[in-house]
């Protein structure tokens, strides 16, 4: 058998489709317009391109976008004095950090002084713990695209085995908690985890979240399973270039699996659009208007 593509890059377009047609209600509706303002401290060429790609995706939607670059040097308390302007500027409903932020800086206080109704990267400790305790919050980016392709593919997903492998604050544990909350059995799976290839081998979802290339083969597979691979790594080719490829073996798993994401065009397009539409629905919460349809969790 051949696996079925979930195409996390048409997910994205159609996504940031509806992201625009809402920002236009808003502004049409209500003069607002969302306004999503980026934080970048350095110059770590990575992140550099991260932010032009949001930036250049917010204003195509409609939306204000605002950019602040400080230097490598800048200091702690530059970087918290900036976010306590953009906390009280009325019109930034969404801040992000981008990370990795240097090492003089403490993320943790950086992450946590960003007001948690402006945190579209659903990483404040207040959001953490209303994701945990299934209450209304705003939810990490990486982890709402990859439910928001499990639904699209499966519908409901109650009663599914689904094994998330990786246990970071940013996808693995936050995937775990939507999943509960889509009424699956859940299991975090990691690098200690005694045998791995047949915990992984029972599931019906098999998140790969771990940052390892290539480390779950197409026998660990359950066949039909659905593999969503969050992975992003870059590896040598024979050429001397590089490629990005995930943490699934895509071309065995693509044989067993009943569905898969590849790498790229997969899970990445949907951060993006997914950081898009949490700002819109933190600007619709900020102004006592209902939430949007179809962009939250």
């Amino acid at each position: 058998m051949s696996a079925t593509i979930i195409d996390g890059k048409a997910f994205a377009a159609r996504l940031r489709e509806k992201v625009a047609h809402h920002v236009a209600r808003l502004s049409d509706g209500h003069g607002i317009t969302p306004g999503l303002a980026v934080v970048l401290v350095g110059e770590d060429p990575a992140s550099q391109v991260y932010v032009r790609n949001k930036g250049r995706q917010t204003k195509e939607a409609g939306m204000l976008s605002v950019e602040h670059r400080l230097a490598e040097t800048a200091t702690q308390a530059e970087l918290l004095g900036l976010i306590g302007a953009l906390n009280d500027d009325p019109a930034i409903h969404g801040i992000l950090v981008q990370l990795p932020l240097p090492g003089h800086i403490d993320t943790d206080l950086v992450i946590n002084a960003i007001s948690p109704a402006k945190d579209v990267d659903g990483f404040h400790i207040s959001n953490v713990g209303l994701l945990g305790t299934g209450q209304k919050s705003m939810v990490p980016c990486t982890p709402l695209g990859c439910l928001m392709m499990l639904r699209d593919h499966h519908g409901s997903l109650a009663g599914m085995e689904a094994v998330v492998v990786g246990r970071s604050n940013i996808v693995g544990k936050p995937m775990a908690q939507l999943l509960l909350g889509e009424s699956c059995t859940v299991t975090i799976a990691h690098s200690r985890t005694r045998d791995l290839p047949a915990t992984v081998r029972r599931a019906d979802i098999v998140v790969a979240a771990v940052g390892r290339p290539r480390m779950i083969p197409g026998e660990w597979i359950r066949p039909g399973a659905t593999v969503i691979d969050v992975g992003i790594n870059r590896i040598a080719r024979e050429d001397g270039k590089s490629r990005l490829v995930g943490d699934v073996d895509f071309d065995s798993a693509v044989e067993v699996a009943g569905a898969i994401t590849p790498v790229p065009g997969g899970v990445g397009p949907m951060t993006i659009a997914c950081l898009l539409a949490n700002t819109v629905t933190a600007c619709c919460r900020a102004n006592g208007l209902p939430e949007p349809e179809g962009l939250t969790a």
